[in-house]
């Protein structure tokens, strides 16, 4: 699995309460555009072309928990599937998530499949959500 990368304005957005991540609806888009860790918004990323099973915005992350232990925070998610129907989704080589319920759509990361994956009519991407490392951890 491709290592989680967080947007620098992440960790200032989350210290001044634009994200509760236990509650706010979470999303993930698709890119083949190489996001910069200084973005800060959904508006910053260049979404790839909805259609074909993939819808503007990209699906949502059901969140299955969201707890502190010992001092570390790890938020945990449910597998994301996108799947093309009717033709081919992508490329794309970007998974960025970001909070859907923030005004601004505040970015929070992404993640890198180091090269443009395009899939086929039928075909299903996994962003595998692993429970024990979770979404992200903070301590």
């Amino acid at each position: 699995m491709a290592a989680f990368i967080k947007f620098y304005p992440f960790v200032e957005a989350l210290a001044e309460k634009v994200h509760n991540l236990g509650s706010d609806t979470l999303k993930v888009l698709l890119s083949n555009t190489a996001p910069l860790q200084t973005n800060a918004v959904k508006a910053d990323i260049t979404e790839i072309t909805p259609g074909n099973g993939y819808t503007a915005g990209g699906p949502t992350v059901t969140i299955t928990s969201s707890v502190q232990t010992g001092g570390v925070y790890k938020l945990v998610g449910s597998d994301v599937v996108v799947t093309a129907a009717g033709g081919p989704i992508g490329p794309f080589r970007y998974v960025v998530l970001y909070n859907d319920t923030a005004a601004a759509d505040n970015l929070i990361g992404y993640w890198d499949y180091g090269s443009a994956l395009t899939l086929a009519d039928t075909e299903a991407f996994t962003l595998d959500l692993s429970p024990a490392n979770g979404i992200l951890q903070l301590s």
